[in-house]
């Protein structure tokens, strides 16, 4: 592997923390005490061209690597995980399924919005019942002469409920074969017919990201809303998830990072006993851990990365990516609040927002306990 970025990823990662330095450090704090959805940082994303970064041109794409993609989600991280996570679910969960699964129509028909920032979409995995067993799933469709018939709820999808979220991706249990479910994947537009969203307010961490739930009650979905073929629901799904792990690696790599730097600025100013408190070898030697697991974090991703922009395997890496970042997120994270002392727990200061932030990470997208299982099996356990 060739460890030295391009050019072109160089540029990105100084273009995007210029942006997150710019427009998003000056309101972060203020949009999480509010809970408040920014459209205006939404749609500043995608005039920068963050959405759908990786596909090509015709479809509004910036025909651009993983890598790049990646290195935007940790940038944006660094200052604030809601601005991330909006990023990151738009790119892999609601952009990723319709790129990779759709008809040539509806690629042309749902990309180009969903990358101008004026347009999201969900992921319609998690239900109140199906989290890490996704085959839980009780939402059905039924086909017939007029389309399918949703009926069921989702809970904690990202990017689903704003104005400006114009459907979601839904998995459905569509029929029964020897016993066991047959999964579909369909896209539900806003205004369909029996289609509800509603906001979800209240939350400890990405208090300015848009979560939803939505609700299907006879729902009437048009036929060619299929995505994929009926009975490739799963596999849609979780061929998604693999490359959203990535994005929530990143989200973990780029959290750390922040929270690193403020530990480190706060150490240096912060004086005890007549010195900065960067001085004692407890703290040098917390701030030393911190940066060696930030390395070995950014390795391991960016190897990902690499693996899946050389078009070979890169499932266990990915799993490895998103387990270990997110809880190096969490330990550098708790690390900075204690070197911040009293102050880490004041929300005059960033790092309480950073640890909230991070605590989603081990869950989202696959929790840790599921990366473990996912990793056991490919090393033959």
């Amino acid at each position: 592997m060739d460890y030295e970025l391009s050019d072109e990823q160089k540029m990105i990662r100084e273009t995007v923390r210029d942006f997150a330095e710019r427009e998003i450090r000056p309101v972060a704090k203020d949009l999480d005490e509010k809970g408040e959805f920014s459209y205006d940082l939404t749609k500043k994303m995608g005039e920068l061209g963050l959405f759908g970064m990786y596909l090509p041109e015709k479809y509004g794409g910036q025909d651009m690597d993983t890598l790049s993609y990646i290195i935007a989600v940790e940038e944006l991280a660094r200052i604030d995980s809601s601005q991330a996570a909006t990023l990151a679910a738009q790119n892999s969960l609601g952009i990723g399924p319709i790129f990779y699964y759709g008809t040539e129509e509806q690629k042309m028909k749902f990309l180009p919005p969903l990358c101008t920032g004026e347009a999201l979409w969900g992921f319609g995995l998690t239900e109140p019942n199906a989290g890490s067993d996704s085959r839980g799933t009780k939402t059905t469709a039924e086909l017939d002469e007029n389309g399918w018939l949703i009926n069921g709820s989702k809970i904690f999808i990202t990017n689903s409920a704003s104005t400006i979220s114009v459907g979601s991706t839904v998995q459905a249990v569509s029929g029964e074969k020897d016993g066991k479910k047959i999964f579909t994947c369909i896209l539900v537009e806003k205004g369909n017919p029996g289609f509800k969203q509603v906001a979800m307010h209240g939350k400890m961490m990405w208090r300015a990201s848009d979560t939803g739930e939505l609700y299907f009650d006879d729902c009437r979905v048009p036929a060619e809303n299929l995505l994929g073929e009926v009975g490739a629901g799963s596999h849609i799904m979780l061929k998604t998830l693999d490359n959203g792990r990535l994005s929530i690696a990143a989200m973990g790599l780029g959290l750390a990072q922040g929270a690193f730097e403020m530990a480190l600025n706060y150490a240096q100013e912060r004086k005890q006993f007549g010195k900065a408190i960067i001085k004692f070898q407890v703290n040098s030697f917390k701030l030393a851990d911190m940066a060696v697991k930030i390395e070995l974090a950014r390795n391991l991703l960016y190897k990902a990365c690499w693996l899946k922009d050389n078009n070979q395997d890169f499932k266990k890496e990915a799993a490895m990516s998103k387990l270990y970042c997110s809880e190096i997120a969490r330990e550098v994270a708790d690390e900075a609040v204690q070197i911040h002392g009293g102050y880490g727990l004041m929300k005059d200061y960033d790092i309480e927002r950073f640890y909230r932030d991070q605590r989603i990470l081990q869950i989202g997208e696959g929790t840790s306990e599921i990366q473990r299982l996912v990793i056991s099996r490919y090393i033959g356990c």
